[in-house]
C-alpha cells in the first residue's frame, strides 16, 4: 500500500506556536534555514526515489521563488498551505480568501503548474471554521488535508472523520484528507508526523503504519516541516510545554526520515485523489478533471 507523504514548507519563525513572540513583523529579521533543511528532505526523497507533496507557506514562496521551483523540477507535488499562517478560525471568510488565493497565485505563477492541495495551518479546519470548505471550492481546489481528529488545544476535532472523505456544497465536492492515528482506549491516538514523529521511537511509528495498513485497510497520512530536522535553530524563552513541543529530539528526526521512506512506499496526494474521484463517482472540480 503506498501512504501520502507531505512537507509542511515553513520555517520555525512561521510556526503558530511561537507567533506570539514572532510575529510575522519580525519575520525578515529572523535567521532563515528552510532552504538548508528543505534541501536535505528533498536528498532523503531522492535516495529511496520517493516523491511527496510539498505544501508550501506563501511567504516562504515568495521569499524563495527558487526553491519551490527545485522541488517542483525534481517532480514533488506542490500544494498550498496559507499565504501567512494564519489560523483558519481566526480569520473572517473573506481574509481567509485572500490569503488563500494570494497563496495559490504565488506558486502557479513560479511553477506554471496549477495547485490542486491545500492545507490550514495548524490544521485549523475544525467544525467552527467549516466555512473555509466552499472558499477552497470556489478558488479551484479539489481537495485539502488540514484536519487533525485528535485532541490539541490549537486545532483537532477527536469526533471528525479518520478516513478520506468528500465535502459537497452546492454541487461542488472537495475531498478532505485527514491526518491519520490509531485508535487506542477509545481515543484517536495520533502518530504520524510533526512532533509525534518527533516524539514517539521509531518502532512505535512503523508499527502504527502497519496497523492502519494491514489492520485498518487505509494509507497513512503522515507530514513533517524542515524546522523539525535543523538543531541549528534559535532557542527562544518560552514556556516549558512549547520547548518541549517546538525543540524536542530536533537532531534525531531526519533519522526517523530515512528509516520511513526505507521501511514503507509513499507518494504525492494529487494522484490519490484522481483515484479517489475515479472510483466515487464524483463530478470532480474543472481543474483536477482537467489533469486526468
Amino acid at each position: 500500500m503506498r501512504n501520502l507523504l507531505s512537507i509542511d514548507v515553513e520555517d520555525y519563525f512561521n510556526v503558530s506556536l511561537l507567533s506570539k513572540i514572532l510575529p510575522p513583523e519580525e519575520w525578515e529579521h529572523c535567521p532563515s534555514f528552510v532552504v538548508k533543511y528543505t534541501e536535505r528532505i528533498l536528498e532523503i526523497l531522492d535516495w529511496s526515489s520517493t516523491k511527496a507533496t510539498f505544501f508550501i507557506l506563501g511567504w516562504i514562496a515568495t521569499h524563495h521563488p527558487g526553491l519551490v521551483k527545485e522541488i517542483s523540477r525534481r517532480g514533488h507535488e506542490i500544494g498550498s498551505h496559507s499565504n501567512a499562517h494564519r489560523l483558519v478560525y481566526e480569520m473572517t471568510p473573506s481574509e481567509f480568501r485572500e490569503d488563500t488565493r494570494r497563496c495559490k497565485e504565488t506558486l502557479e505563477d513560479i511553477t506554471g503548474v496549477p495547485v490542486f492541495g491545500y492545507r490550514a495551518p495548524s490544521f485549523s479546519i475544525i467544525p467552527q471554521s467549516a466555512w473555509a470548505y466552499p472558499i477552497l471550492m470556489e478558488l479551484g481546489f479539489s481537495y485539502s488535508s488540514s484536519t487533525h481528529p485528535i485532541h490539541h488545544d490549537l486545532y483537532g476535532n477527536p469526533n471528525g472523520h479518520t478516513t478520506p472523505h468528500f465535502v459537497r456544497w452546492e454541487g461542488k465536492a472537495l475531498l478532505e484528507i485527514p491526518i491519520s492515528t490509531v485508535r487506542l482506549a477509545g481515543q484517536n491516538i495520533p502518530f504520524s508526523g510533526g512532533g509525534y514523529l518527533r516524539f514517539l521511537p521509531y518502532e512505535a511509528i512503523a508499527a502504527a503504519i502497519r496497523k492502519v495498513n494491514l489492520k485498518y485497510g487505509n494509507i497513512v497520512v503522515a507530514y513533517l516541516h524542515p524546522w523539525e530536522i535543523n538543531p541549528e535553530q534559535p532557542r527562544y524563552n518560552v514556556s516549558l510545554t512549547k520547548r518541549f513541543r517546538h525543540y524536542l529530539h530536533l537532531a534525531s528526526t531526519d533519522r526517523k526520515l530515512w528509516r520511513l521512506v526505507d521501511h514503507f512506499a509513499w507518494g504525492p496526494f494529487h494522484e490519490y485523489v484522481v483515484e479517489q474521484w475515479s472510483a466515487q463517482a464524483a463530478p470532480p472540480a474543472p481543474e483536477l478533471a482537467a489533469s486526468m
